[in-house]
């Protein structure tokens, strides 16, 4: 019994790092070859088609005034996450460098509360923050930037090839939206190895199976604002 209270974290928590892993693997391959198939690509084409009609609008100044407006709103949205991401970092940072113990007590811990694992949970939840913030910060630089094109005199004028350009900083700015938001999954998982290697497995688990849902959940309007 000892013996597999101990080694229970090499089994579940491997387990459900590979669940994860491998749902995201499958997730991008979809992403890559079929991306409407995708929430993900769903909605970066939306986007795309989004800033076409903002292009193409009968009242091009108003259309571009509402467009910098909900980029602008995006980006406080992802600064605003970026903060909440860093400050966690900090947080955890100090914790680890004044605080070797575990913050409730090892009896509820059905697993190893060694020192030693107790750090590597430190660890992982501090790298899955940083991790987030990351991406929010080239997220909102993805807005910023898209906000400016927008914004250019004579935008609205712009070749193909510019409006491309824009269509791409949105985009850009999307994804590295989504992957922050994969990294504070990852964060409620580690989170909850705290309480032992179990919660973890089984907040894999219940998390893959609510993203499946999520992710690859085909809308009954498959053309999006293409029928707009």
């Amino acid at each position: 019994m000892n013996f597999g209270k101990e080694y229970i974290d090499v089994v579940l928590v491997p387990a459900g790092l590979l669940i994860m892993l491998v749902y995201h693997l499958f997730l991008l391959f979809k992403y890559l070859n079929k991306p409407l198939s995708t929430s993900i690509g769903y909605e970066n084409d939306d986007k795309r088609i989004w800033v076409r009609k903002i292009l193409q609008g009968d009242d091009l100044r108003k259309s571009v005034k509402t467009a910098l407006t909900v980029i602008s709103t995006s980006t406080s949205a992802t600064i605003y996450l970026a903060t909440i991401s860093l400050t966690l970092c900090s947080v955890i940072g100090v914790w680890m460098a004044n605080n070797t113990n575990n913050f409730f007590p090892r009896e509820l811990v059905y697993g190893n509360t060694s020192a030693s694992i107790v750090s590597i949970k430190y660890i992982c939840l501090l790298t899955c923050f940083l991790i987030g913030f990351s991406c929010f910060v080239q997220s909102a630089r993805h807005f910023v930037h898209s906000n400016f094109l927008l914004s250019t005199p004579g935008a609205t004028a712009k070749s193909d090839l510019d409006v491309k350009k824009i269509e791409r900083a949105v985009q850009r700015g999307s994804e590295f939206w989504s992957l922050g938001l994969r990294a504070l999954y990852c964060a409620l998982n580690f989170l909850l190895w705290f309480f032992g290697p179990i919660p973890m497995f089984g907040s894999s688990i219940v998390m893959v199976s609510i993203l499946c849902c999520h992710d690859f959940k085909k809308s009954d309007n498959q053309k999006g604002l293409n029928l707009v």
